[in-house]
């Protein structure tokens, strides 16, 4: 008997979420990126989702690793864009290539601070968003995405 596949999701961190700790924990709070990577590592194992994690900071590693995507073995992607959020067009485009579904996360609720952030370039295009509940965020998203897949 063949045993089941495990569904796998992707988890897509963008610029300076590689410096949560350090960087104004007053808003993305004090823990790490590698704290929130197994926290959602292990959220998903109750869901029975393997979850990878990706950050980077440069746009066009985004825009590739999605490419990278297009009819593989991922069966949904978060993602928290970061400052993209707020201008990657080609972000947007990439995410438009895939037929699987996407969550949009933000540490911060993005319509509580600056202007400039209130709005995403990706919203239209996932499921759904989750903003403002820190690193709740992310472990929302997996059991949204559990669901999803």
């Amino acid at each position: 008997m063949a045993r089941p596949v495990k569904k796998k999701v992707l988890v897509i961190h963008g610029p300076n979420l590689n410096m949560l700790g350090l960087r104004e924990p007053e808003t993305y709070g004090s823990q790490t990126l590698a704290d929130i990577d197994t926290a959602v590592k292990n959220r998903g194992a109750e869901h029975g989702v393997v979850v990878e994690s990706f950050q980077s900071n440069s746009e066009s590693a985004i825009v590739e690793k999605i490419q990278t995507l297009v009819d593989g073995d991922v069966h949904g992607v978060i993602i928290n864009p970061a400052a993209f959020t707020h201008t990657s067009i080609a972000i947007r485009d990439a995410l438009l290539l895939l037929s699987i579904p996407i969550v949009e996360v933000h540490l911060s609720n993005i319509y509580r601070r600056e202007p400039f952030r209130h709005t995403s370039m990706v919203a239209d295009v996932a499921v759904g968003q989750i903003a403002g509940f820190g690193k709740a965020g992310y472990l929302l998203a997996v059991q949204a995405m559990a669901g999803l897949i």
